[in-house]
């Protein structure tokens, strides 16, 4: 008599154990390696403040790099969101325009404010405001957003990055967004308080970089 050797026993407890034993193994190592997952169940790579590692950026990537006293803020802009702001941005950069300008408004648990050759918060650059581009992503920590007055289409070249993940978020909606600080934002942590500050920080540079190569 032949004796069948198959054994559901196995197959089960691989479908029902073991593969599922391996996704997870496999999630979790993602989120170790400094990712997160997004609204849209997307892996994406969690900026610096939120992993150990140090963020990548790829080859198409454009970045605003901000020099201050600590070191480097790295700002991925957002084309997709805010193209006619992004564009002013780089331009700007491009001119010099940002070196050596201050932090006139700089509000603990709130954002800080740059970008006014005046430094009084009224000031601007020699080209016309811009039109609003109001998005609904959510502002957080290292969100960069245009400043403006109460007018919606008076964006200029003033911005301001947010400190935390509360402060800014009932701007959400009613202030562009253009870009979003991917590294050095501990930096930003450290610059002067004050409206204006008594000894201000500055933007020792500012200058446009596309992946790893820089348009310095």
């Amino acid at each position: 008599m032949v004796v069948d050797s198959y054994n559901p026993f196995w197959e089960v407890a691989v479908l029902r154990i073991f593969f599922p034993l391996c996704v997870m193994l496999f999630m979790i190592t993602a989120c170790t390696k400094g990712n997160y997952l997004s609204a849209d169940n997307q892996f994406m790579q969690a900026p610096d403040y939120l992993s150990s590692g140090k963020p990548a950026v790829s080859s198409n990537t454009t970045s605003l790099i901000l020099r201050l006293k600590g070191g480097d803020v790295r700002i991925k802009l957002m084309p997709d969101l805010a193209p006619l702001h992004v564009e002013r941005v780089k331009r700007l950069a491009s001119e010099g325009f940002y070196n050596g300008l201050i932090f006139h408004r700089v509000i603990p648990g709130f954002m800080a404010q740059t970008g006014d050759p005046t430094g009084t918060g009224s000031g601007g650059s020699k080209y016309p405001d811009l039109r609003s581009e109001f998005s609904q992503y959510i502002y957080r920590r290292g969100t960069v957003g245009a400043a403006r007055s109460t007018d919606l289409d008076s964006a200029n070249s003033q911005f301001f990055i947010c400190f935390n993940d509360t402060g800014c978020r009932g701007l959400t909606g009613q202030y562009t967004v253009w870009g979003q600080v991917v590294s050095g934002m501990r930096y930003v942590d450290k610059v002067s308080p004050g409206e204006p500050p008594s000894v201000p920080d500055r933007i020792r540079k500012a200058y446009i970089e596309i992946g790893a190569v820089s348009s310095r």
